[in-house]
């Protein structure tokens, strides 16, 4: 039973309980008992699928991944010369969950530079503002400005454009 201070696990253990001095102990498996992540919302795709560092004959290892929503803050923070605190709001996010993204973009950035990685642009948590199409034909990303509009391709004229926002 109990010499000293310890307990002898063959006599205390049924499964996932145990007793001690009279008092039933259970242990619950480990959950995940993290917050699901908020989708956030981005304005605009971007336009491109991703860049490949020119000059080197191979690359190192796989392309990093930028993310929809890191390239959202990126954008608002550096190119539109947003602060934090406006780019939060257009994007519907924390102050410091903007930081956070912008700050994993920035790394992605430097180190796919450094060590002349490609750069793929892939969905990740995010939404469209707007629905936003993609023609098949000449790849132009367009939205519709009026819902009942004809879905053609405003550049090329072409009928077969897919909605994107259903990829995410």
């Amino acid at each position: 039973m109990i010499s000293g201070n310890c307990i002898r696990r063959e006599d205390y253990f049924f499964g996932e309980n145990f007793y001690y001095e009279n008092i039933l102990i259970n242990f619950a498996e480990k959950t995940d008992m993290s917050r699901r992540r908020q989708p956030r919302k981005i304005v605009a795709p971007p336009a491109f699928k991703g860049y490949k560092p020119f000059g080197v004959s191979e690359t190192n290892g796989g392309p990093v991944e930028l993310l929809y929503e890191e390239y959202e803050a990126l954008k608002l923070a550096d190119y539109d010369m947003m602060t934090h605190h406006e780019a939060c709001k257009l994007m519907d996010i924390s102050r410091p969950t903007f930081a956070r993204i912008y700050e994993s973009a920035r790394r992605k950035i430097a180190k796919a530079l450094v060590e002349t990685k490609q750069i793929r642009c892939v969905y990740g948590n995010a939404y469209f503002e707007d629905a936003w199409y993609q023609c098949r034909k000449c790849k132009n990303l367009f939205t519709m400005p009026d819902p009942g509009m004809d879905k053609r391709c405003p550049l090329c004229g072409a009928e077969e454009t897919e909605l994107i926002n259903e990829k995410i």
